[in-house]
């Protein structure tokens, strides 16, 4: 499982969060956890999907936004209790 991570300039309120959560389903099938913050110019998900930067930065674009970052990290995934 990777955590992506986008930095995102453009994003002034609720529903600019919202924008860039749909694109980013869009451009990612199956992303989980897809979280959006105006106040940090951060979205944040997971997926077992492999990445296309360019197509997310794109899709992220085509909403009126611009990714300056995106950052992929792997995570273990953890059982129920974190076994």
């Amino acid at each position: 499982m990777n955590q992506v991570t986008l930095k995102v300039e453009g994003m002034m309120c609720g529903k600019c969060e919202a924008h860039v959560n749909e694109a980013v389903e869009k451009a990612v099938p199956g992303a989980k956890k897809i979280r959006s913050s105006h106040e940090t110019g951060e979205t944040s998900f997971r997926t077992d999907a492999e990445i296309d930067n360019d197509a997310l930065v794109a899709a992220v674009g085509e909403a009126g936004y611009t990714v300056t970052d995106v950052t992929v990290t792997a995570v273990e995934k953890k059982g129920l209790f974190g076994h």
